[in-house]
């Protein structure tokens, strides 16, 4: 046995035999002093078994499943933050999807860009639809209040009328060149052009008449019905092109410019996914440090999650406590100096500082808690998982 551990087995034999004699005595009126050594002693540190662990260290993983196309170093190998340590096949494929995802963005970028840049275009043409829906409705305005009366003006009307008389002057005196022609023999040659004239001027003046008739007349139901329809169409348009024009007269359309900043938005997040992707094919040391238990080998197919290695900065260490128990944890406090000796370097003592208390109990048999403690030195030949005794001053 150690000497450090024959010294804590004659402090507790020690206190035992106080503890008996105190009980024996206690039916007695008389008060027996306690042994000042073996007072001052408990009331003045606590001690505990600790191991040696890294300031900072991390058991890696990689972040997604594939098989490993080359691990780049060996256990107890120094490596710098960043270094990749395993990458994954797959890269040729993932560095493709990640240049289709900056096309996109470009594309995306120059939609939204080019809105901005095609505007006065684009605000001169709600410009002149609006102006072409003025004068559509003003025509069909125009048109439906037409239908309310005769089809033409009163010069259109006396136009047609003296149409009419023309065509009927011409119409008799054709008849009447054709009374006097009409008996000869229908091969005839001056009997078919009088015909010929006479059908010419029946047609004409049948032509007048229906026209000055059909101007004389009102429009009918489906003319109404005709009329009524381009009404609403007009009117449907003149509002539509007022809308657009209003979306645009002071800018871009914010229908168009909120879409085109949706898909800028989606290109990049697309892109940053893409990146990530490709990134999780190598796995990078967090910190500088010194790579511990290789777990993996090429060739191997592996699942997010899976151990890869540890990975420690050896550069300080430190101590946490594995049996501190309840009673003793609520003596001591954060800041308290404490005396650490090792089981495996021997006449070794350095000293450290209490850095952290547990905030809850340890998982495993009795309840104890875990306390971390700094060193003031990191001595050549610790190492990881090494045993440590730590004695804990306590104020009181």
């Amino acid at each position: 046995m150690k000497t450090k551990n024959i010294y804590r087995v004659i402090y507790v034999l020690a206190f035992m035999s106080i503890f008996t004699l105190s009980a024996c005595g206690a039916g007695t009126t008389a008060k027996t002093a306690p042994t000042p050594a073996a007072n001052t002693a408990s009331e003045t540190y606590v001690s505990a078994t600790g191991v040696v662990i890294p300031i900072r260290w991390t058991l890696l993983s990689v972040p997604t499943s594939g098989v490993v196309e080359k691990v780049t170093v060996q256990e107890n190998q120094a490596v710098n933050s960043g270094d990749i340590l395993v990458s994954l096949k797959g890269k040729a494929a993932q560095e493709a999807a990640v240049s289709a995802a900056e096309v996109a963005v470009l594309t995306a970028q120059r939609k939204l860009d080019d809105l901005s840049k095609n505007h006065n275009v684009v605000r001169a043409a709600a410009q002149q639809r609006l102006a072409n829906a003025v004068k559509a409705l003003d025509k069909a305005q125009e048109k439906r209040e037409g239908k309310n009366y005769q089809r033409a003006s009163t010069a259109i009307l006396d136009q047609a009328k003296a149409d009419m008389i023309l065509a009927e002057d011409e119409f008799k005196k054709a008849s009447d060149l054709w009374a006097y022609y009409q008996d000869r023999d229908e091969n005839d040659i001056t009997r078919a052009g009088v015909l010929s004239m006479f059908s010419a001027a029946r047609l004409a003046r049948d032509k007048a008449s229906w026209n000055l008739n059909y101007l004389q007349s009102l429009p009918d139901d489906m003319e109404v019905a005709q009329a009524e329809g381009d009404l609403v169409v007009a009117k449907a348009e003149l509002e539509d092109a007022q809308k657009e024009w209003d979306r645009v007269k002071n800018g871009p359309d914010p229908r168009d410019e909120k879409q085109l900043e949706g898909e800028l938005n989606n290109a990049r997040k697309q892109l940053e996914a893409a990146r990530s992707a490709l990134a999780d094919l190598d796995l990078k040391a967090p910190f500088s440090g010194t790579t511990s238990q290789v777990s993996l080998r090429e060739g191997e197919w592996v699942n997010p999650g899976q151990k890869a290695m540890l990975l420690a900065d050896l550069s300080q260490f430190q101590v946490e406590t594995t049996d501190l128990n309840e009673i003793d944890v609520a003596r001591i406090k954060e800041g308290a100096p404490v005396e650490i000796t090792f089981d495996a370097i021997t006449n070794l003592k350095i000293q450290g500082v209490v850095e952290r208390i547990a905030a809850r109990s340890s998982e495993g048999s009795g309840v104890n808690y875990t306390v971390t403690i700094s060193m003031d030195e990191r001595p050549e030949k610790l190492r990881w998982g090494m045993t440590a005794f730590v004695d804990i001053k306590v104020e009181e």
